[in-house]
């Protein structure tokens, strides 16, 4: 089972710390808050009152045998030392927060191995859904292509995967489809559920109100969404 190691419990790593832990996996969480540490203490496997800028500190709780290490601090200087240190233990997964663009450059440089920008993501993928409706989310993948929730277009409705060729036509993949499915329970009530179809066949046909999730450059993605 692969371990990790969550270090700065604020919101955002105590939102991760909880995640993985309800995922079932081994989670250390480190925090120089006392209080913060010991509210932590009840949900993740071991939560840890020290200061992760002391190498020394971090090898006595075992930080040098987990698999992932978030670095969930958002102060500058503490989160390039916490990493720096972190890679030199040897840890191969870096996960850091970054809290600017300048930020993000010296995390890379110094070899964290994947960035992540909570609040600027998070106000984008808002906007996103502010501007256009129809998308549910939205998730960039690199500068030019994103995977998108979408609700099908009313052209599509009837439609198989096969008809549409949304590849061919679009330029884009649908890669699962949700919808929600009428069901009976075992005391005789029905009720909607949302089923997941992943990576649909081309026998699958589109339904009314189905939520597509595709793949694909931003450009054929935004021609998609001028189709509602």
């Amino acid at each position: 089972m692969r371990q990790f190691a969550v270090i700065g419990l604020g919101r955002f790593g105590s939102s991760v710390a909880q995640t993985l832990s309800e995922k079932k996996k081994e989670v250390i969480g480190v925090d120089s808050r006392e209080q913060i540490v010991q509210e932590m203490s009840e949900t993740i496997s071991q939560a840890v009152c020290a200061d992760a800028k002391d190498e020394k500190a971090l090898r006595a709780v075992g930080i040098q045998n987990v698999d992932v290490a978030v670095v969930a601090v958002g102060e500058l200087e503490a989160s390039i030392l916490i990493t720096l240190t972190l890679k030199e233990m040897g840890i191969k997964e870096i996960v850091a927060k970054a809290v600017t663009d300048d930020h993000k450059k010296v995390l890379e440089k110094i070899g964290a191995t994947r960035i992540v920008m909570p609040e600027r993501d998070m106000g984008q993928r808002i906007a996103n859904a502010l501007v256009t409706p129809q998308v549910l989310d939205h998730i960039d993948l690199s500068g030019d292509s994103s995977i998108v929730e979408i609700i099908s277009p009313p052209e599509f409705v009837g439609k198989s995967l096969r008809d549409l060729d949304v590849r061919a036509q679009h330029g884009i993949n649908v890669i699962a489809v949700k919808r929600k499915v009428r069901s009976l329970s075992a005391k005789g009530e029905t009720a909607d559920e949302e089923k997941i179809v992943v990576a649909p066949t081309a026998d699958e046909v589109i339904r009314a109100k189905d939520i597509l999730i595709v793949i694909g450059p931003n450009d054929k993605i935004e021609t998609l969404k001028k189709k509602h």
